[in-house]
């Protein structure tokens, strides 16, 4: 989802620097995004480090002078377990990267976009923000943590030109689904309404309106994209 809404947006002239742990995928991505003729940074980011973020910020003020938008993507999951049976390292880990990793970038890009006039976020969250599903607490407690922290910061940065959404995405197909599933694409077609897993670009579509002024009177929302999972 990460890579497809950075391509998105530098096809859509938006000069994109991007963050991950892994230096060789990011700094492929960079490259491919300036080989098509758009404009990319890359910098090694681990978002559980708030130096990281905080760098990864001043890196796009630095070369460009300004923060418009931010999509925080980064999230991991480890294996599913009852919580008394989750290794801490996992707990700790899933809450440091999903949830506090959030709360970091945030920090610094709302004050970027003070700097520069204004700007919005948008967080990726889950279908597993807004219900609950068993073996996953601690997972489960970091993406209900990312719609609260969005919506309580974006009462924060209302009346000042900072707006701050959601996504939630259902199954989508991304090498992270395909380790759960091995690459079935079907397995869990029988829990969604519409009865197929989501596409990155579906993801992407939602996350470029919430950081366009198509959407500037919404804030502090949360946009299920999930193939009618929610509404169950």
């Amino acid at each position: 989802m990460g890579r497809d809404t950075c391509l998105a947006l530098a096809r859509a002239g938006a000069r994109v620097v991007l963050g991950n742990r892994t230096a060789s995928a990011g700094q492929a991505l960079a490259e491919d995004i300036v080989a098509a003729g758009g404009q990319a940074l890359f910098r090694s980011t681990d978002v559980s480090r708030a130096e990281d973020c905080e760098a990864l910020v001043q890196l796009a003020m630095n070369h460009y002078g300004r923060v418009d938008g931010a999509f925080n993507n980064a999230g991991l999951q480890r294996e599913f377990n009852d919580l008394h049976e989750t290794p801490v390292e996992d707990l700790s880990e899933v809450i440091d990267i999903n949830l506090k990793g959030v709360l970091y970038m945030m920090k610094y890009e709302a004050a970027a976009m003070l700097r520069s006039g204004g700007g919005a976020i948008v967080n990726n969250a889950s279908i597993f923000a807004l219900k609950a599903m068993p073996k996953t607490a601690y997972y489960v407690a970091a993406k209900h943590g990312i719609v609260g922290a969005t919506r309580a910061a974006a009462l924060d940065y209302a009346t000042r030109g900072i707006r701050i959404n959601a996504v939630c995405p259902g199954p989508i197909k991304t090498p992270s689904f395909d380790r759960v599933t091995n690459g079935d694409e079907h397995l869990y077609d029988d829990g969604v309404p519409m009865q197929r897993i989501g596409r990155p670009a579906e993801v992407t579509a939602a996350v470029l309106w919430l950081l366009s002024t198509q959407s500037s009177y919404v804030t502090g929302a949360t946009l299920s994209v999930d193939g009618g999972m929610s509404a169950e």
